[in-house]
């Protein structure tokens, strides 16, 4: 079963002490550029929450310490599902309609 999307969100950012608002369950995500609208990340995944936390990873640098985060304005939304086979049936049918529209509109 799949529920409905979420709203967007702004992705948090580190070191403010925000939180990732989304399911410990499976489902998908999709991530864009706060700006444009652009499509940043999108995935089906067994851990919504956990996929999104790894997202906002920052680079290390060479003496192990934690550059700022450089990461730009995102915003996320999410779309919990009952199984991981949802939620991969839910997104590869995401993808078929945007490979369709983007098709038609060439």
């Amino acid at each position: 079963m799949i529920s409905k999307w979420s709203e967007w969100k702004r992705y948090p950012r580190a070191g403010k002490g925000e939180n990732i608002e989304a399911p410990i369950s499976p489902g998908i995500y999709e991530v864009r550029f706060a700006g444009s609208g652009a499509l940043h990340s999108f995935g089906a995944v067994d851990n919504v929450a956990q996929a999104l936390s790894q997202l906002a990873g920052g680079s290390k640098s060479w003496f192990g310490r934690r550059e700022a985060n450089r990461l730009p304005e995102l915003e996320y939304r999410t779309c919990a599902t009952s199984t991981r086979a949802d939620a991969k049936a839910a997104a590869e049918r995401m993808i078929g309609r945007r490979e369709t529209y983007m098709s038609g509109a060439a």
